[in-house]
């Protein structure tokens, strides 16, 4: 459909690909309109939704600075998808033994895996080129230590483990009937230790500078301050951190499905993104930090993961490289309400209606995820054809939240 609502009531425009929109979400993007390191636009995107300091479903281009709170605590959140060669048929009537292996290999909440078990293991193999860059990162700021427990330990625990919330795995059947794997989790304690930190000096370099903000969580760290260089490098390692984290989880789920269906291979199509996350990119012929709080990549070409709920469909799209976007589309549905309202709102009963057909918790401890608190993804996906084209239409069959 394309732009639905311009706004022009900051320093630079809004662009937004959606007609629903709280005031509460429109004032934050008018917020960050405000500010001199916004270059050119913001763009929100369908699934656009209010945030700490800036919304949630947003892509900010900012000359010169970035805004770690935009970035936001899960640094690097984000998708992996793999297709199978299984089929429907393939799968058991009852999927509760698939989902009890697959809660018994991935840690998922506050679980994380055994000290014991990840030392001299394949956890610590596949971290070790995380460490030295870590070493350096802490040996400029050893508060981050101080910030969390055990944190030399905590975070090579937490390699392949699913966390709380949004984050979930599930197993999905395509138009085809053919099965998918698909993850959602991002850089899990670190990654919310070091988003924590650099929020915290981005608002004392604000303080420090009598730099006036309409919001204080927009606090920025500018290139050349002392801050900056160190921000970038703590964002670049949790964002890597985060791809491994989901590679670890995907073959473990992969692992722990293996035994109870018949043989099958992984045959391509595997995609691993963020959207949660800052990357130097040119756009319009300038070079600029590009903040996706909520948002993936859609350049030309680009394949990319839209989940809905845990009730709706997702999307595997390739993107359309749309400029006014900044080559952006949306993350997912969006939520269509807080955790609050939604506990408040909905009850048990109404989780299992909503999730009807699907291997799931149903419990009082997902209420707040419950499809109802989502935005509907169909009419999310209808506001940016001009953004992706659907490649594969996904239906979960079970899914495991944390």
């Amino acid at each position: 459909m394309g732009i639905l609502l311009t706004l022009n009531k900051g320093r630079v425009p809004v662009k937004i690909w959606t007609d629903q929109i709280e005031p509460q979400a429109m004032q934050q993007l008018v917020n960050v309109a405000q500010l001199p390191i916004v270059h050119g636009h913001i763009a929100a995107m369908p699934d656009v939704h209010a945030g700490i300091g800036a919304t949630v479903g947003s892509v900010i281009p900012t000359k010169g600075a970035i805004i770690p709170a935009a970035v936001g605590v899960d640094i690097g959140c984000g998708m992996n998808a793999i297709r199978t060669t299984l089929t429907a048929s393939d799968l058991p009537d009852n999927l509760l033994r698939l989902r009890s292996s697959i809660e018994a290999s991935v840690p998922v909440g506050f679980n994380q895996h055994e000290a014991s078990k990840v030392r001299g293991s394949a956890f610590a193999r596949i971290s070790r080129p995380l460490d030295a860059r870590l070493d350096v990162i802490v040996g400029k700021h050893p508060g981050l230590m101080k910030m969390q427990r055990k944190f030399a330990q905590t975070w090579r625990c937490q390699m392949g483990t699913l966390g709380g919330g949004n984050h979930f795995i599930e197993l999905c059947l395509d138009e085809e009937q053919r099965v998918w794997v698909m993850l959602h989790s991002g850089s899990r304690g670190i990654g919310n230790v070091m988003g924590r930190y650099f929020i915290d000096a981005a608002r004392k370099e604000m303080r420090r500078h009598q730099i006036h903000l309409p919001d204080i969580d927009l606090a920025y760290l500018q290139e050349g301050s002392e801050w900056f260089d160190d921000y970038v490098e703590a964002l670049n390692w949790a964002q890597d951190y985060a791809l491994l984290n989901r590679r670890t989880m995907m073959e473990l789920v992969v692992s722990a499905i293996r035994p109870l269906l018949p043989a099958f291979e992984l045959d391509g199509e595997a995609i691993n993104c963020h959207h949660n996350y800052v990357q130097e990119e040119t756009h319009f012929g300038q070079s600029l930090y590009i903040t996706r709080k909520g948002a993936i990549r859609a350049g030309q070409g680009e394949l990319g993961i839209i989940p809905g709920s845990m009730g709706a469909r997702s999307f595997i799209v390739r993107g359309l490289g749309n400029a006014q976007s900044f080559c952006s589309c949306s993350h997912g549905a969006g939520r269509l309400m807080s955790r609050t309202d939604a506990r408040r709102r909905f009850t048990r009963h109404d989780l299992e209606l909503q999730t009807a057909g699907v291997e799931c918790r149903k419990d009082r401890g997902v209420l707040d995820e419950i499809p109802g608190a989502y935005k509907d993804i169909d009419q999310v996906m209808s506001h940016q054809t001009d953004l992706v084209e659907v490649v594969h239409s996904l239906k979960q069959v079970l899914c495991i939240k944390g």
